[in-house]
């Protein structure tokens, strides 16, 4: 446990608090900030290209096969996708200046929104969840016209479409 807020939480919920120590430590397990940092992961060498001392956190043992440098000239990876995203904030002006509206806020598995300005909009539905996610009709009425700008599926996609796992695509009118 490296995070010092971890730590001070820690030695406050076992000490003056009274709290247990085994219950403190399965609580940070599921929120502390430790469980999602690694050091970076630029390629498959010995601490990933991250340093040629010893990091703080330990890297990932997948750093032999996701890094960067596997990832960059991949047209199908988690990395050219966020290239394409950050070039779509900059090329769609919706993405900055449309209004936003958050769509089904109390359905469990899915995040979906709008950004829209005039009859010019993009609608964004995501499947945060392992499994297929039906989109409710609710969340998509009014997009039937729209077309499919990107996602992180290969592939057609389509407005109330299944979503499939963790998918994720974009639909502009």
């Amino acid at each position: 446990m490296a995070d010092i807020q971890s730590r001070n939480h820690y030695f406050e919920a076992t000490g003056p608090l009274g709290q247990s120590p085994a219950a403190v430590l399965a609580a940070l397990r599921s929120r502390s900030r430790d469980n999602a940092r690694t050091p970076m992961q630029w390629d498959a060498s010995s601490e990933a290209g991250f340093t040629s001392g010893t990091p703080w956190l330990r890297v990932n043992p997948n750093h032999v096969t996701i890094n960067v440098e596997s990832q960059v000239d991949d047209p199908a990876s988690v990395f050219s996708h966020y290239r394409r995203l950050i070039a779509l904030r900059y090329s769609e002006p919706l993405v900055v200046s449309g209004r936003y509206s958050l769509l089904e806020p109390h359905y469990p598995t899915l995040f979906a929104f709008t950004r829209v300005d005039g009859d010019h909009g993009l609608l964004v539905p995501a499947n945060w969840s392992g499994s297929p996610l039906d989109v409710p009709s609710s969340a998509v009425d009014g997009w039937s016209d729209a077309s499919l700008l990107m996602g992180n599926y290969p592939g057609p996609a389509s407005v109330g479409a299944r979503l499939r796992p963790w998918e994720a695509v974009v639909f502009r009118r």
